[in-house]
């Protein structure tokens, strides 16, 4: 289970940066952040682990990101504004997912803390 996200008051942990790899060797399909190459397994567990927690935090972030962006284009201030089904359409969502990501990025642009709806993407 993924550790929560923090919010906008909360210090976020900056995990380990990724590394762009060049096109030959990501085109290798054994090539991955160089880990192969890595022949101590306590090396191998310390950067795999740190690379794990790399991309939960980047999903996590897109997550935020997605929601807010969600209930931005759900907003009813606006003229173009979306309905819950035409954003699931768009992020290839269900219909009740795209509301929880509305309501969930509402809550982020309000800023709310310890509010009663969690990220969504989140497992229960």
């Amino acid at each position: 289970m993924a550790e929560p996200t923090p919010r906008r008051n909360e210090p976020r942990l900056r995990p380990a940066p990724l590394l762009f790899e060049p096109a030959a060797a990501a085109a290798d399909p054994e090539h991955f952040f160089d880990l192969e190459s890595i022949d101590d397994p306590r090396a191998l567990l310390e950067r795999a682990t740190e690379l794990t927690l790399a991309f939960r935090a980047a999903a996590d972030r897109a997550v935020e990101f997605q929601a807010v962006a969600a209930a931005q284009l759900a907003d009813p201030r606006r003229f173009d504004r979306l309905s819950a089904a035409d954003i699931a359409e768009r992020a290839e969502w269900t219909e009740d997912y795209a509301k929880k990501m509305v309501e969930f990025g509402r809550d982020l642009l309000r800023g709310a803390e310890g509010s009663a709806h969690a990220n969504p993407a989140d497992p229960v």
